[in-house]
C-alpha cells in the first residue's frame, strides 16, 4: 500500500511508520521534523500543517490510505479538506479522552461524546474536547472511509512521559537498593493499558483490511493493585511497600497521574474511576491482540533500564522526595 503518515517523527507515529516499511508498504511522511527523524525507509515530506499550503507539495498525488496522530483540530480540518480526494481510508488515532463520562466501568464505543472544540488549537485542558472535533472532521469528510482508533494510556519501549515505565523501574530500585516503595492506596481503582506495538498492529491491520467506524484499543480491564503485583514480580522485588491515602498524598502535594513529583496512573476525582476501565471487545473482535501485562512491563523494563534507572523522570517521585514523604509518613 501507499501509505501517508500525518507527523511521524514522535514515538506513535514513528512506530507507526517503522511497522509499515517492514510490512512492505511505502510510507510518507508530512511532517516539519523539528521532533526527530523518520524511521528508515520513509519519504519525508517537510511541511507546517498550521499554514493554508500544507500540502501543496503532495498535490496530485494519491495514497490508498492515511493516519494522523494530532491533537490540533485545525491540523486535522485542513488535512479533511486538502486530502479527501487523495487519500482512500483516513485512519485517526484519537483517545478515550473524548468520552463525556469518565465513571462508567466497561463502557464501549456507544458513550457520549464531548462536544467538538470550535477553536482550531488545542490545550491540555481541551486535549478530550479537541480530539472530539478531530473525529467529526474526519467522519464528516470521509464518512465509510473514515477509521478511529480511542486508545487509553499507551504503553511500552519509548514512553517518553515516564508513566508507564514508572512503576516497574520503581521496583527495580528498590530491588537493587532495597524498600520500601510509598504507593497510593488506590489498589482496587481500575487500570489497562496498550502496548505501543499492539496498538500499531491493530492500527495497520484495520488499515490493510479496511475498516471504518471506531473501536476502543484499550487493554485489558485490571486493577491498579494487580499492575503493581506484577511490575513487582517482572522487577524481582518483594520487599515493602507503603500505601498513602490518596487525601494524605495531595495535602503534601504529590501529584496524580503524570509529570514530576507525582505517582502516576491514579487520579483522585471520582468522576475519573473509569478512565482506565474502557471495554475493548469491539476490537478484540476486530482483531485486536494484546500481549500479557507481564511481558508488556518486562519489556519496559528493558527499555526502562537503557535509559537509566536513576535518570531524572518524566513521571514519579524522585528518591530523595519518597524517602522525606516516608518519613513524614510514618511520624
Amino acid at each position: 500500500m501507499d501509505l501517508l503518515i500525518l507527523g511521524g517523527t514522535q514515538w506513535l507515529g514513528r512506530t507507526l511508520a517503522a511497522e509499515a516499511v517492514v510490512r512492505g508498504h511505502r510510507v510518507t511522511c508530512l511532517a516539519r521534523g523539528g521532533a526527530g527523524g523518520v524511521a528508515p525507509g520513509v519519504e519525508l515530506v517537510r511541511a507546517d500543517r498550521s499554514e493554508p499550503d500544507a500540502y501543496a507539495q503532495v498535490s496530485g498525488r494519491t495514497w490508498d490510505a492515511a493516519i494522523d496522530v494530532t491533537r490540533q483540530p485545525g491540523y486535522a480540518r485542513r488535512a479533511a479538506e486538502g486530502l479527501v480526494d487523495a487519500v482512500g481510508t483516513m485512519a485517526f488515532i484519537s483517545s478515550c479522552n473524548v468520552y463525556a463520562d469518565q465513571n462508567e466501568p466497561g463502557a464501549d464505543e456507544g458513550a457520549a461524546l464531548l462536544p467538538p472544540l470550535v477553536a482550531d488549537e488545542s490545550t491540555p485542558e481541551t486535549y478530550g474536547e479537541a480530539k472530539s472535533a478531530i473525529e467529526q472532521a474526519y467522519r464528516e469528510a470521509f464518512g465509510a472511509r473514515s477509521l478511529t482508533i480511542r486508545p487509553g494510556l499507551i504503553a511500552g519501549p519509548g514512553d517518553g512521559s515516564g508513566r508507564s515505565g514508572y512503576w516497574v523501574a520503581r521496583a527495580a530500585r528498590a530491588a537493587r537498593d532495597g524498600g520500601p516503595v510509598l504507593v497510593p492506596d488506590v489498589l482496587e481503582a481500575a487500570a489497562q493499558a496498550i502496548h505501543v506495538d499492539d496498538l500499531v498492529r491493530f492500527t495497520l491491520d484495520s488499515v490493510e483490511r479496511d475498516l471504518a467506524g471506531a473501536f476502543n484499543a484499550v487493554g485489558d480491564r485490571g486493577t491498579f493493585g494487580g499492575w503493581l503485583e506484577t511490575a513487582n514480580a517482572v522487577a524481582g522485588y518483594d520487599g515493602e511497600v507503603v500505601a498513602a491515602q490518596p487525601r494524605w498524598l495531595a495535602d503534601h502535594e504529590v501529584a496524580e497521574w503524570a509529570g514530576p513529583e507525582s505517582l502516576p496512573l491514579w487520579i483522585r476525582d471520582p468522576e475519573w474511576d473509569a478512565f482506565l476501565d474502557r471495554s475493548n471487545a469491539a476490537a478484540k473482535q476486530a482483531g485486536l491482540v494484546l500481549r500479557p501485562l507481564a511481558q508488556l512491563l518486562d519489556e519496559t523494563l528493558a527499555w526502562e533500564r537503557e535509559q537509566g534507572l536513576d535518570r531524572e523522570r518524566g513521571a514519579g517521585l524522585s528518591a530523595d522526595r519518597e524517602r522525606e514523604l516516608l518519613g513524614l509518613l510514618r511520624g
